[in-house]
């Protein structure tokens, strides 16, 4: 998710640097959506594997 999130930063700066802003602007709100999505995916997981870690132990 985060490799999807920072090639909607590529495009968005790209398009941005171009002229286009509101393709630019579009993706780069996308792409800090993916990017906190996978951040709290990755803090949820990281929650349950030590509350599983600790109960198989």
């Amino acid at each position: 998710m985060i490799k999807w999130a920072i090639i909607f930063a590529v495009i968005g700066l790209i398009a941005g640097a171009l002229g286009f802003g509101g393709i630019g602007g579009a993706a780069m709100g996308i792409a800090k959506f993916l990017f906190f999505a996978a951040i709290i995916i990755a803090i949820v997981l990281f929650l349950l594997g030590v509350t599983i870690f600790k109960k198989v132990t």
